[in-house]
């Protein structure tokens, strides 16, 4: 797992409810891509039941970065590209765009970045049943 990351240790929770939480985030960020939207951290946290998570909630950001990670190594993108803020710019927070640059990504210019992992991860959910 990539350094910049922390895991369910670090915040005290169990392996296997932020294992349970990360499905739950997952699903809920896969229904959203399936209709090629986005959702906000605070309609994500509140879909999560294992874990209790709030919109700002540190724990998570590394939870959505550990799920991009997973799916990046899928090769099906940085996941967590449709996770959004509520107000303001409507775009993932910085974490986003720092992870991809940890992975590898050009994130010179955050647009297009930004547009760039829309365009992989929408088709390959919208065109799969889960």
């Amino acid at each position: 797992m990539t350094a910049v990351l922390r895991t369910a240790s670090d915040f005290g929770i169990s392996s296997q409810d932020w294992g349970a939480a990360k499905e739950q985030a997952r699903l809920a960020m896969i229904e959203r891509a399936k209709m090629r939207g986005m959702i906000p951290y605070s309609d994500l946290a509140s879909k999560i039941a294992t874990v209790k998570f709030v919109a700002h909630d540190t724990r998570l950001f590394h939870l959505l970065g550990e799920i991009s990670v997973d799916e990046n190594d899928a090769g099906r993108g940085l996941l967590s590209v449709v996770v959004v803020h509520k107000y303001g710019d409507m775009q993932p927070g910085p974490g986003f765009f720092l992870l991809g640059q940890h992975l590898g990504y050009n994130t010179k210019d955050l647009l297009k970045f930004w547009v760039d992992q829309l365009r992989k991860v929408h088709p390959i959910w919208s065109k799969s049943n889960g």
